[in-house]
């Protein structure tokens, strides 16, 4: 009996210690966040861990910022390590590569850290795409400068990949076209989000385009965060303007449910807003928010016709400052305002509400801005 009474309490003891075993290592090796030490010369770091075996993270600074001298500081994800290690000065003239190794010392991920000097464009042609697409890829816009690249559009086609719907790029909400208004153009349909949708209450994937990043790691956890508004920009915004089509998808749904005589319609907006310590970014619960966020200065945005099947029509929106709110001239020229450009098939999309085949085609935008 003694011995039956030892064995029993031995057999306790292993069961305790087999439910109390320590969490296993992370096995996550990202970059999720980059700022810089120096003061007053970073205007973004856009951080891509969409593309497999392509990661990076792109430092856009003021043009006169001194890139023999950048201090970047990495948020990796939890126990993970970054070598050469985060707060050391380097020298950006040409790119680095940083590795960063998982918890458990089972992953790593090389990042292309790179440093270039340079004001916001304002006009978008939508001709270029960016040299890492490949087969079975989707298709990043790109704008670019002298042959470098000076402007990455986002969208959230890496977030429809999820899905697991997509074959071909051409499968993707966001696609390049060649029946653009000059030469190529942007492409955004809605777009069925399948089992995996369903699931997740998401059965619509709006097609979209903007100025800014989709952080694919929140993409069903948080998805209205996910899309982050804005790039800095250094001048007062006037006008948004240039050409669009757009065709309503058949049957608009809300929360997936047919919504008898409702039409999809297409948006697009500008939206220019100040950054301070506490709102680094807007996002899509917030962007066109300007009675509840204070940091929203002007807001470019009209209704636009339900169609234009198949004719391409110009639009022209002012930027409509709020009243009592103004621009700091001395915040202005260290980047501390941002401006938001988004294009979107579904205006509800971001609430999971439109019509699945709604498309709408643009090209040959503008930014009209002057010194301030």
């Amino acid at each position: 009996m003694k011995l039956f009474r030892t064995l029993l309490c031995l057999s306790f003891v292993l069961i305790v210690s087999a439910c109390i075993k320590s969490e296993e290592p992370n096995a996550e090796a990202d970059i999720t966040a980059c700022t810089i030490r120096e003061p007053d010369i970073l205007k973004t770091a856009l951080v891509n861990n969409d593309e497999i075996g392509k990661y990076s993270v792109m430092i856009m600074v003021h043009k006169h910022a001194d890139i023999t001298k950048i201090t970047p500081e990495f948020t990796l994800t939890p126990g993970a390590t970054i070598e050469p290690a985060s707060g050391i000065t380097q020298d950006f003239t040409n790119p680095i590569t940083y590795t960063v190794t998982s918890e458990d010392k089972n992953w790593n991920k090389n990042y292309i850290i790179s440093v270039i000097k340079t004001d916001l464009p304002t006009k978008y042609s939508f001709e270029t795409l960016s040299s890492d697409d490949g087969k079975g890829k989707y298709h990043t816009f790109i704008e670019v400068f002298k042959g470098q690249e000076v402007l990455r559009w986002a969208s959230g086609n890496s977030g429809y990949s999820l899905t697991g719907m997509p074959k071909t790029p051409e499968d993707f909400p966001t696609v390049q076209v060649a029946q653009g208004y000059t030469n190529n153009c942007a492409k955004l349909t809605t777009r069925d989000t399948g089992f995996f949708g369903s699931i997740n209450k998401m059965p619509i994937a709006a097609g979209n385009l903007f100025l800014g990043q989709f952080n694919v790691l929140e993409a069903v956890g948080k998805p209205l965060e996910a899309t982050k508004f804005g790039l800095p920009f250094n001048q007062k915004p006037l006008q948004l303007k240039g050409w669009y089509q757009y065709t309503p998808g058949e049957t608009y749904k809300d929360d997936g449910k047919p919504v008898a005589g409702k039409i999809d319609e297409a948006d697009i907006y500008g939206v220019f807003y100040e950054t301070d310590d506490n709102l680094e970014t807007l996002d899509g619960s917030n962007s066109l928010d300007y009675i509840h966020v204070p940091n929203i200065i002007a807001i470019a945005r009209e209704d636009l016709p339900a169609t234009t099947k198949n004719m391409w029509t110009e639009f022209n929106f002012d930027f409509k400052y709020i009243e009592g709110r103004t621009i700091d001239p001395q915040k202005l020229k260290e980047g501390k305002y941002k401006i938001a450009i988004v294009f979107t098939s579904s205006k509800n999309g971001a609430h999971f509400s439109g019509a699945v085949g709604s498309t709408l085609y643009v090209d040959e935008v503008e930014l009209i801005a002057e010194e301030y």
